[in-house]
């Protein structure tokens, strides 16, 4: 790994950005969490969750107000005084689709928060945000050659299915590992650091998007402060509609970041597909929640809460510095081995554990905290 010319010159503005996004976060939080609990937005103990008492959700509005009102600032201000010269600082278009797009996924999220929609509404948002982003100009048009050097090259109809199956599926991988306290907005913390650092390296460059992903780090890591366990709010389909969104859109906004995305993000990505498998051929709904994750699975052999979390996050660190020092193909290699392990460790958990993966009737779809 190997870091560009100008990354020394771009950390004073990760600092600011990220300082300033971890601090309205962390104040906020607890205004959220009052609000919260005033209008009964809480999620009630079930057999599937591991909150013994009420907690409110919906924290995830502190996260997104942090990270927009951060990164409007950035973006008036390089209008301005052209901090930052790459053209994604200067597109409208797909800045739009990221901050417009975050905060209608926010708002969305807050609705399912209040009213607790059904899994195909949900799934109905996920679609819009997509084709929203799409049609303001965030489209993958290029992916690491997954078997040999170089990159391969997307037609347009392709890349736009890919798009809209890359932003659902985002969302939806922080949606499913959204089940114990502090561990989807951990992971997306080591996420959003690990894209911004990337965004930094030679043949990527692009400080205004390393910016953006520290903000967002930023954003998660004051709000962490509150959904750490023991939580006092979590973070809600607003913050798992935001973020997903969020860390979608910052993955496609540069060259080899998708990949980059797959990896560092491989625990939630394959949990969700190893679930959505399993429930198919159950043949039952893909969100029709259980207590089939890997997270419930740690849980279910002894580990304690704390212990799970801090597992998974201690993965996703290796994760992330092995998407650092790989590049290519090697990423698509090293993902692809990622896979098969986490699904023999998923069956070998399920064959030490049997049960815990018939769906229980009286709880909501997926899009909760704890939910999925």
């Amino acid at each position: 790994m190997k870091f560009s010319a100008f990354a020394a010159e771009t950390i004073p503005y990760l600092l600011a950005a990220f300082v300033a996004a971890a601090v309205i976060s962390f104040v906020l939080t607890p205004l959220v969490r009052r609000v919260a609990l005033r209008v009964d937005a809480v999620d009630e103990p079930g057999l599937r969750r591991v909150n013994v008492i009420p907690i409110p959700r919906g924290g995830g509005v502190a996260v997104a107000f942090a990270f927009i009102s951060v990164a409007v600032i950035l973006a008036l201000s390089n209008g301005a005084l052209e901090f930052f010269r790459e053209p994604i600082a200067k597109d409208l278009g797909r800045l739009l689709a990221l901050l417009l797009g975050g905060a209608l996924a926010a708002a969305f999220g807050v609705i399912d928060d209040y009213l607790d929609l059904r899994a195909r509404w949900q799934f109905v948002g996920q679609l819009g945000l997509a084709g929203l982003a799409i049609g303001l100009g965030i489209v993958v048009v290029q992916i690491n050659n997954p078997v040999g050097p170089g990159i391969t090259r997307l037609d347009q109809p392709f890349a736009v299915g890919f798009t809209a199956l890359w932003i659902v599926g985002m969302i939806n991988s922080i949606n499913f590992i959204d089940g114990l306290d502090g561990l989807s907005s951990g992971v997306a913390l080591i996420a959003a650091l690990t894209l911004g650092t990337i965004s930094l390296t030679a043949g990527i460059a692009q400080p205004f998007v390393a910016v953006l992903c520290f903000a967002l780090a930023g954003a998660l890591l004051g709000f962490l402060r509150w959904n750490f366990q023991p939580a006092s709010v979590f973070i809600g389909t607003s913050g798992v509609m935001f973020v997903g969104y969020t860390l979608a859109i910052l993955s496609i906004l540069g060259t080899a970041k998708v990949a980059v995305a797959l990896l560092v993000l491989g625990v939630p990505i394959i949990d969700a597909f190893w679930i959505i498998v399993r429930r198919l051929v159950q043949g039952r709904s893909p969100f029709s929640p259980d207590r089939g994750h890997l997270h419930h699975r740690l849980l279910d052999v002894g580990l304690s809460h704390r212990q799970t979390v801090l597992l998974i996050y201690a993965v996703c660190i290796v994760l992330s510095l092995l998407s650092l020092f790989l590049s290519g193909a090697n990423q698509i290699l090293a993902f692809v081995g990622v896979f098969v392990v986490i699904g023999l460790v998923l069956f070998l958990l399920a064959r030490v554990h049997v049960g815990g993966n018939e769906p229980d009737p009286d709880l909501q779809p997926a899009g909760n905290e704890q939910g999925g």
